[in-house]
């Protein structure tokens, strides 16, 4: 496999940080939703209406891949409880999020700004923070790799930036 760039998950206190920095209801969905689901920045963009089963507390995400880019792929992402309540209100007067990838990638770089971080957040960035929140929390690497929608565990692990500390903590709490 080729090289692949690693982005640096933010840690849980910048991602507190950033959570807290949303200053309206429209940023705290984008924002929040990247952090709780691992949605793709496009992913998110193209959610509808009819992408959400308001029962099942979930999206339906038809993301990459499939042949010729068909977006065949489908995957179940369970809606948090935080972001429950901002999706259900959006949703109530949109069909769509009405946002391009590129609003969305300026509206997390504002926040990360307000939020005092230093160093480059975007949506990416925020989809390797939930893989490394998913994993600290439990969720085993399958479970992930189909809430993120690859094809290849390789692929799931290169979002796996746990720190050393993490590392140490995790064998002694399991061992």
């Amino acid at each position: 496999m080729p090289h692949q760039f690693k982005r640096e998950p933010l840690m849980p206190e910048e991602a507190n940080r950033l959570a807290s920095a949303c200053k309206d209801t429209r940023e705290k969905l984008l924002v929040w939703t990247l952090l709780d689901t691992g949605l793709r920045v496009t992913e998110l963009a193209h959610l509808k209406k009819d992408n959400i089963d308001w029962q099942g507390h979930r999206l339906m995400i038809y993301g990459k891949g499939g042949p010729y880019g068909s977006k065949s792929k489908r995957r179940i992402i369970p809606l948090s409880d935080r972001i429950q309540p901002l999706i259900k209100g959006h949703f109530a007067l949109h069909n769509t999020i009405g946002m391009t990838p590129r609003t969305i990638q300026n509206i997390v770089k504002d926040v990360a700004n307000r939020a005092r971080i230093s160093r480059p957040v975007s949506p990416h960035v925020l989809r390797h923070t939930f893989a490394v929140a998913a994993v600290q929390k439990g969720i085993s690497l399958p479970a992930l790799q189909r809430l993120l929608g690859h094809d290849r565990l390789t692929t799931t692990e290169i979002y796996l930036n746990l720190s050393p500390e993490d590392v140490v903590r995790e064998f002694r709490d399991k061992w």
